[in-house]
């Protein structure tokens, strides 16, 4: 029956469409040559000069019809630009508009408005239309102005119906939007050159990922998605360009959830000449830049009366400690993939004993430790098999110098003191790839040999980073799925 309505809708409004037509009216002219206006500008401009005298001027707005609420021969509108709404008002025997095309406009309907604004008795800034011009018809309804959008899976597969209803969601895009660009000032204002790197790759090498795979015709030849932009951009630190990142899409083949999407985007940066300790003071002074530039604070609101501090300095605590203190598990002491998964299933934790070691540890962190690091913190430390691209920490054969950052449970940082050693780091990815045909483990990173022979070249003491922005979003934001900060998310196919 809803479909059967809508149906009705759209009909009438491609009658009005041919009315319009007849009326020598174009319903989709290319331009409007007005002083165009954003409606904040214009009530901003109203309320400094409200006791002034600006009686009979005229501003120029344009924007879309959200409401239409007619009185007789008095005609009320809501119309809407990026900036804010505001009312309009008619009246028939006060303007040279014809009623007739009034009525032809509907709620969806983009228009441009000549008006001058006044403030109505109940206190509403409002513009006396002038003049009103169709600049686009809108053929579909919109969704319900009182309900608006609720549907998630409709606010996802329609954002722009999202964008158009919702003004939080607005929000969060356009502030996404200022993020991006607060991280680029950060890491410009530091002496970091941006560079842009391949995003299809003969070797999905940089990560734990399983990759998506295309297929050049030109070439004859597969290729494959990245997974990350790590390995081009140590080259460059070879090539001695000594401070560099990159902001860019990445592509995994994995699980969708509140913090997974398959397409997501990072800030991957190198550093010449420093380790993780230095990455670790840029990142909580980069994260405490962005939260004050775009939010004006670096509190995040975490209950009624809750906050926690995104400045700096960030907690610092040993990934070995913590894990024996939250699990009672010591990775060193169970080196083997099966007594891990056996010790995990008896403390509770889901385990499969057919996985690889290093992931099991990593369900253990995700299991027994994520959720409790609400504050800002760096997990320091980890074992050799989680991170085949990291420099071991001097004395030790086991635990190498990377950290991540958490904040509020979620994984927001990764960051190595980079393996320079090309006889180690070969020896690493052959492990790796021993890894994957021998245990299955299909995400285990793979051997790139072009990249091995840039370092044989002799890359300097690096230290490198990659933040989630996806994440960053999420938190600075107040967001807790990720599909909220992203404007067209993965979806499964429409049945």
């Amino acid at each position: 029956m809803e479909n059967l309505s809508e149906d009705r809708i759209i009909q009438d409004r491609i009658e009005k469409l041919e009315k319009i037509r007849k009326l020598n009216i174009d319903p989709f002219p290319s331009r409007w040559e007005n002083d165009r206006k954003h409606i904040a500008e214009v009530i901003d401009t109203f309320t400094q000069n409200e006791n002034s005298d600006i009686k009979g001027k005229s501003s120029s707005i344009s924007g879309r019809i959200i409401a239409k609420r007619g009185m007789g021969k008095v005609v009320f509108f809501d119309i809407k630009d990026q900036s804010g709404k505001i009312q309009l008002h008619y009246k028939e025997e006060e303007s040279n508009v014809s009623k007739d095309f009034l009525d032809l406009l509907d709620i969806g309907d983009i228009v441009g408005v000549d008006g001058s604004a006044f403030r109505t008795r109940r206190g509403e800034i409002t513009l006396d239309i002038h003049e009103i011009v169709l600049l686009t018809k809108s053929i579909r309804p919109l969704p319900d102005k009182w309900s608006g959008l609720k549907d998630n899976e409709i606010r996802y597969r329609q954002r722009y119906l999202d964008l158009i209803s919702n003004d939080e969601s607005k929000e969060i895009a356009i502030k996404r939007s200022k993020i991006v660009s607060s991280v680029r000032n950060f890491m410009n204002d530091r002496g970091f050159l941006e560079v842009e790197t391949p995003i299809l790759v003969d070797i999905p090498a940089g990560g734990r990922a399983i990759p998506f795979e295309t297929f050049h015709n030109t070439l004859d030849k597969k290729l494959f998605l990245r997974i990350a932009t790590e390995l081009h951009l140590k080259k460059l630190i070879v090539g001695g360009i000594e401070k560099v990142y990159e902001i860019g899409r990445l592509f995994r083949n994995e699980g969708i959830d509140h913090d997974h999407n398959p397409e997501f985007t990072t800030m991957e940066s190198y550093e010449s000449y420093e380790d993780y300790n230095t990455v670790m003071e840029m990142v909580e002074n980069l994260v405490a830049f962005v939260a004050k530039e775009v939010n004006g604070t670096t509190k995040i609101k975490i209950a009624e009366d809750k906050f926690i501090d995104l400045a700096p300095p960030w907690d610092r605590i040993d990934l070995r400690e913590t894990i024996i203190k939250n699990t009672g598990i010591d990775f060193l002491e169970v080196k083997n993939n099966n007594l891990l998964a056996e010790k995990m299933i008896e403390k509770g934790f889901v385990a499969d004993p057919n996985e690889a070691w290093g992931v099991l540890l990593d369900r253990l962190i995700s299991q027994g430790v994520e959720t409790k690091l609400i504050k800002p913190t760096f997990l320091l430390d980890y074992p050799i098999e989680m991170s085949p691209l990291a420099k071991l920490k001097p004395g030790s054969k086991d635990i190498v110098e990377r950290f991540e950052a958490f904040v509020l449970g979620h994984e927001l940082a990764n960051a190595f003191s980079e393996l320079n050693d090309p006889i180690d780091q070969r020896n690493r990815f052959i492990e790796q790839e021993n890894l994957r045909k021998n245990v299955g483990d299909q995400e285990a990173d793979r051997l790139d040999e072009d990249f091995l022979v840039s370092i044989e070249h002799g890359m300097p003491p690096t230290g490198g980073l990659g933040i989630g922005i996806d994440r960053l979003v999420m938190l600075l934001t107040e967001q807790d799925q990720i599909r909220e900060v992203l404007l067209f998310p993965q979806l499964r196919s429409k049945e």
